[in-house]
């Protein structure tokens, strides 16, 4: 089989990704990240999502992005926006992604496989700089450059099969691929139990995701009455 490294953090999106390239007959190897994230719970959802998804192993990997904060996922004195704001939100981790794609780069060459797998969107998002199209072509053509594996003839590919989908598409896709968004934690402020706020622009996303899809949303909410009005609009 094809290998792949599959970049897993717990959320809709990521495990939809797993689910389809599951389907897509890859060998999966999932990748987490306990990188100092408030929202800590997203880690217990990676590990279960993975074994129900049929990943051959799940690696968690420790960093301290929060000793370099900068975020209000890593920071505890920067508080997690309860609301829409404009431009590149408090929540964006500086250089997580490049981070992320180069510690999978690195196991991707280790375990002789050609493909990473990373969630990212470019149409139902944060706004955050590292979703971007331009910005995965840009580190593809760094990975083929900068390793072994590529020097010797074997290509590195960074797929984004989620990158031009709708909220409300991927989840009519991981609907039918069969993942239960049940244990999924999309929250940026899930509380020890991973029960969501409902207000961060996540929270905000999903429940409109759902709503669009015209699926019942499975989240389970601190307060399911809070910004019920404004998720919905």
């Amino acid at each position: 089989m094809k290998k792949a490294v599959i970049l897993v953090s717990g959320g809709l999106d990521s495990s939809t990704v797993l689910g389809l390239a599951k389907e897509q007959g890859y060998a999966c190897y999932a990748l987490s990240f306990d990188y100092g994230q408030r929202h800590r719970y997203e880690l217990e959802a990676a590990r279960k999502l993975a074994s129900c998804l049929g990943a051959v192993e799940h690696k968690l990997i420790s960093l301290n992005l929060d000793s370099i904060g900068g975020s209000a996922l890593t920071d505890a004195a920067i508080p997690v926006p309860q609301s829409a704001s404009e431009g590149i939100p408090a929540t964006y981790v500086p250089a997580r992604n490049t981070v992320f794609l180069s510690l999978a780069l690195a196991w991707a060459e280790v375990l002789g496989a050609g493909h990473i797998f990373i969630g990212v969107n470019a149409v139902d998002y944060s706004g955050y700089p590292d979703c971007r199209p331009e910005y995965i072509e840009a580190y593809e053509r760094m990975a083929n450059l900068a390793t072994k594996a590529s020097v010797e003839g074997r290509k590195m590919h960074i797929e984004t099969p989620l990158i031009d989908l709708s909220k409300a598409d991927i989840i009519r896709l991981g609907t039918r691929l069969g993942v239960d968004y049940r244990m999924t934690v999309s929250c940026y402020a899930a509380d020890e139990a991973g029960y969501a706020c409902g207000c961060c622009d996540a929270c905000r996303l999903r429940a409109a995701g759902f709503a669009a899809a015209d699926l019942p949303d499975p989240t389970l909410y601190q307060e399911p009455a809070r910004c019920q009005a404004e998720n919905t609009e």
